[in-house]
């Protein structure tokens, strides 16, 4: 038997239930790997007490025969999430020291499903950014590396916590957020699987808000099974989120029958970008050959608005953070900015959002209060608003048209070293969500399957786009893809 931390859900879930391991050797094995990797910078809040505690609970759960599917499996969960009593800071100075009275609806629901939670995840602060370099805590870093080189390389963002995490076998699975890639791209950059799930069909209760309309919670994991196994526990309507769909939640494992013969996948002419690699071109390729192989019919589609899609997110998402973020002032929770005598309260607004947010923060804020005001609302928000409905409308045409599934690649590149986009040109590293944004856009599930090496020896993801609320046929051809792509490589231990 491989260690138990390198475990995936299934597999340790099947070993529990015959007895073969416990709840607490498992935790044992993931809280001890996770001491060991300090280098990785992936887990900011460790939970060991509640992590043992949870776990001696399922192992009793489990001697009862009341065990649920999540039973004893030990996960991380990013930072975003609020957990009860435990520093929740969404990777930000400004929620220094905020330990919420209440769980996030998704840990809350994972907890009931008897998982056990390790700990806080590293991430981008407010899950804005693609690199996982804009954290209070410092940067996440890859497991991974360029052959020889030592270079250190991002695990991607906002999710890059979750992703080195997982891909590191620090945790047998974690929770991230979406809001225009950032549970695709860090999976992909680091050789897991991530899904975000239709928007709705997790519910956002309870995790801090960066733009309402695109963020969507989901799992990131080692293999597709165990991405179907924790969607399950991790959706269903809510009461408390209002955006929460009443859509009853299928047994997304049993959906996984692995055969997607007669299936239509599309393959979109605008994602061939202009300089795209020709390891991305020919992984494509490949993976709608294997797709073909398996019996789906390879069909070429339009989605004819693709080009617009980043300028689009790039408006909508900062001018929805600049609402949610105007909350952290000061007065009620977290940091505080140390006033000069005479000061007002709109002085200690300015110095604490001042102290308090980060430079890429401070920047969309500023870009959303922008494009919401007197002048430019029309010009530039509301055009987005109706590029968005366009983009949502290209979707529904092809799916109209009988097709099941898109292919995509995932991201542009492989992981890129840490420091090596210019932060003086954030449009740049903007660019790695090209291939994402229209996906939460158009609040649809996705998901980015690893599925081969680059050239460097780094993984590569393909991204599969499915339609509204139909997450279970979705993973079905995902793991089809998975198991034609046979991925196995796993990052040379070096932390």
């Amino acid at each position: 038997m491989s260690e138990l931390n390198e475990l995936g859900l299934a597999e340790a879930r099947d070993l529990l239930r015959k007895g073969e391991v416990t709840s607490v050797e498992l935790t044992e094995a993931c809280l001890q790997a996770i001491e060991a990797a300090d280098a990785l910078n992936a887990f900011v809040h460790k939970t060991p007490e509640i992590a043992l505690e949870r776990a001696r609970a399922a192992d009793e759960r489990l001697r009862a025969g009341d065990a649920p599917a999540m039973c004893g499996l030990p996960i991380g969960i990013k930072d975003l999430f609020c957990t009860r009593g435990v520093p929740s800071q969404a990777a930000s100075r400004i929620l220094e020291g905020f330990r919420p009275e209440y769980e996030s609806t998704v840990t809350d629901q994972l907890q009931q499903a008897g998982a056990v939670m390790l700990g806080k995840l590293n991430m981008d602060e407010f899950a804005m950014g693609s690199s996982n370099e804009t954290s209070v805590y410092g940067n996440a870093v890859s497991p991974w590396r360029r052959g020889n080189d030592d270079t250190a390389l991002t695990p991607g963002g906002s999710s890059g916590g979750s992703a080195a995490a997982v891909a590191a076998d620090l945790c047998l699975a974690a929770t991230g957020t979406d809001t225009g890639g950032s549970i695709r791209q860090p999976a992909a950059f680091t050789g897991i699987v991530g899904l975000k799930p239709t928007y709705g069909r997790c519910s956002r209760w309870g995790i801090v808000a960066f733009a309402s309309s695109l963020d969507q919670a989901g799992p990131m994991t080692k293999t597709v099974r165990d991405a179907a196994i924790m969607l399950t526990a991790m959706a269903g309507p809510d009461p408390k989120d209002s955006t929460s769909a009443e859509i009853e939640v299928p047994d997304f494992e049993a959906a996984l029958t692995g055969d997607i013969r007669g299936r239509k996948i599309g393959i979109p002419k605008e994602y061939r970008m202009e300089g795209m690699p020709a390891e991305i071109e020919a992984l494509w390729a490949k993976g709608a050959e294997m797709l073909r192989d398996a019996g789906a019919e390879i069909v070429d589609i339009s989605l004819p608005h693709t080009k617009y899609a980043l300028p689009a997110y790039y408006v909508i998402a900062p001018a929805e953070a600049s609402s949610n973020l105007a909350r952290y002032d000061g007065v009620r929770y977290g940091h505080r900015a140390k006033l000069a005598e005479g000061d007002g309260i709109t002085e200690m607004y300015e110095k604490t959002r001042a102290e308090g947010f980060g430079a890429e923060v401070q920047r969309r804020v500023m870009i959303g209060t922008y494009v919401l005001s007197a002048g430019f609302y029309d010009a530039y928000y509301n055009r987005a608003r109706r590029v968005r409905t366009l983009i949502k409308r290209d979707f529904e045409a092809v799916f109209a048209e009988g097709i099941d599934a898109i292919l995509t690649p995932a991201t542009p590149s492989a992981a890129f070293a840490l420091g090596e986009m210019a932060q003086a040109d954030p449009v740049q590293m903007y660019l790695n969500d090209v291939f994402t944004v229209t996906v939460n856009l158009a609040g649809l599930p996705g998901i980015s399957v690893p599925a081969g090496l680059d050239g460097h020896g780094l993984p590569l993801g393909l991204q599969l786009i499915g339609r509204p609320w139909e997450e279970g046929e979705l993973l079905n051809t995902a793991q089809v893809l998975e198991s034609a792509a046979g991925f196995v490589a796993k990052p040379a231990r070096w932390w």
